[in-house]
């Protein structure tokens, strides 16, 4: 009897927000831009890369070899997917790891206003 395997794939299990934001997490704190080009590659992967293409402007052919290991994509590439897929990018201080705080997602937009 032959095991029957299959490539892993970390798009399988970003299948929430929080998921994503602790992939795409690690990727800024390692710092390699390759990384975070393949990391968001990902991520487009599993929320869907045709529907990504039609947010962005930018052919699905095109994210995908931009997004890829071997990819190196502009920064404004990086902003449209990171914006089309609802991510942004936060700065904090050089040395200082983040604390991913719980989600707050649920919160609506304008009380986050009203407490600014």
């Amino acid at each position: 009897m032959t095991t029957e395997t299959r490539a892993y794939d970390s798009a399988r299990y970003l299948d929430d927000d929080d998921a994503v934001e602790a992939y795409l997490g690690d990727a800024f704190e390692e710092g390699d831009p390759k990384g975070i080009a393949h990391a968001l590659g990902v991520i487009a992967r599993a929320r869907g890369m045709t529907q990504l293409a039609r947010d962005t402007g930018v052919s699905r052919e095109s994210l995908y070899r931009a997004l890829s290991e071997g990819g190196n994509p502009e920064f404004a590439t990086i902003i449209k997917v990171m914006s089309a897929l609802g991510l942004r990018m936060k700065p904090s201080p050089a040395g200082k790891k983040s604390v991913r705080k719980p989600s707050s997602r649920k919160k609506s937009r304008n009380a986050s206003r009203k407490a600014a």
